[in-house]
């Protein structure tokens, strides 16, 4: 009989306890707390990303069926549904915020790829947001239209490792372009942005930190072109120009040349129009970069689809970040277990193994590792066979 580890115990290994219990002290988490700690409520929080669970009644049910196995599971000696509801309302959710970040630092250093089609020195980001609706007469705080409310998650997104590297929370109602203040802005890395962020004062701000902004232009853009740079038509540039903005308000908030890309996607039919402060890669690599902007589209579609963010366990500001954060302490512990056991699984697939063997007692590495069938030998019998004809 295995006497290991239960699956859910092994994975919990890979989140680091004493930086944890550094910033539960910090914000006071475990004040006044008997039984039920910071560290108990996370970990059932992370049960119910991994097992996908809907509510906190169908989380808290789920944990009680297995009530001999909890404390093993390390979420204490037991679990009540208002108990857990309390934490979430009143516990610090900075806790799990910077928590969620130390996670994002630690899955982005061992995902690190030098595997990317345009060759940079600086890391590369895009930035986007996504709205996640909510009943307002539940989220009363989340006010974004008459009758609707809604949340935003502005994320910056490492196209490198795949990994976001930022993510901020709003209620829906805060523009977009608000938000590329709180971008920790890197020097030499690469922002890119949709048309929403054509906001050239807080474009020039990133040109003064020495950082490289890519952003699609909108239509309605007044700009002179100064000079131009011969562009290879056949891979879809048809101009590369530098100028300046003709347009006096644009120009007093950018008054320094950039740089104009055309160009057209014969994949799609469509003609974009880039600007960006780069000029030291061709016009193809500038657009071959903005294309990597979708890759955090995809990062909205996939943690919606499979992590639990559009439905909540909890009515507060407080208790809808607690769950955001913890989600995403979710994605990046999967990425974490995948590089560090070299796992040959795509994060979906891993996701879906550990939904249904959190309580199993197989070793990780083995439950993960993935097994060609056809190699594997029949076991020899001397046994005769029994022929019934």
């Amino acid at each position: 009989m295995n006497q290991g580890k239960y699956v859910f115990a092994q994975i919990a290994e890979f989140l680091p306890r004493r930086i944890f219990d550094r910033l539960v002290l910090k914000h006071d988490g475990n004040k006044y707390v008997r039984s039920f700690t910071c560290w108990n409520q996370m970990l059932s929080l992370l049960f119910g990303q991994l097992t996908n669970r809907d509510s906190l009644r169908e989380l808290v049910l789920t944990i009680e069926a297995h009530r001999s196995k909890t404390y093993h599971l390390g979420l204490g000696s037991g679990i009540k549904l208002a108990t857990l509801a309390r934490a979430n309302i009143n516990r610090s959710c900075k806790i799990y915020e910077e928590f969620a970040w130390y996670m994002i630092d630690q899955a982005r250093r061992i995902n690190v790829s030098d595997d990317f089609a345009v060759k940079v020195d600086g890391n590369i980001y895009a930035f986007d947001s996504t709205t996640i609706d909510l009943c307002l007469s539940v989220f009363w705080w989340a006010e974004f239209r008459k009758s609707k409310g809604g949340i935003k998650m502005h994320t910056l997104y490492d196209v490198k490792t795949q990994i976001p590297s930022f993510i901020h929370i709003t209620t829906a109602s805060v523009n977009d372009i608000q938000a590329m203040d709180q971008i920790p802005y890197e020097k030499g890395s690469y922002y890119i942005f949709d048309r929403g962020y054509n906001d050239f004062e807080r474009l020039f701000q990133i040109n003064l930190l020495q950082a490289w902004f890519i952003v699609r232009a909108k239509d309605n853009l007044k700009f002179t072109r100064r000079y131009s740079t011969k562009a290879n038509k056949t891979s879809g540039i048809k101009c590369d120009q530098t100028g300046v903005f003709t347009h006096q308000r644009s120009y007093s908030r950018y008054p320094q040349k950039l740089r104009r890309i055309k160009y057209f996607d014969a994949e799609t039919g469509l003609e974009f129009v880039f600007l960006t402060n780069n000029f030291a890669l061709t016009a193809f690599e500038i657009a071959d970069l903005y294309k990597n902007r979708w890759q955090v589209e995809l990062f909205f579609k996939w943690i919606k689809q499979h992590l639990k963010i559009k439905s909540f366990w909890g009515h507060t500001l407080n208790a809808v970040k607690t769950q955001i954060y913890c989600a995403i302490i979710t994605y990046c512990l999967v990425a974490i277990i995948r590089s560090t056991l070299k796992i040959e699984r795509s994060n979906y697939e891993i996701l879906q193994i550990l939904g249904i063997s959190l309580l199993d007692k197989t070793p990780v590495n083995e439950l993960l590792t993935l097994t060609n069938n056809k190699n594997v030998k029949e076991r020899f019998s001397n046994q005769l066979e029994l022929n019934l004809f």
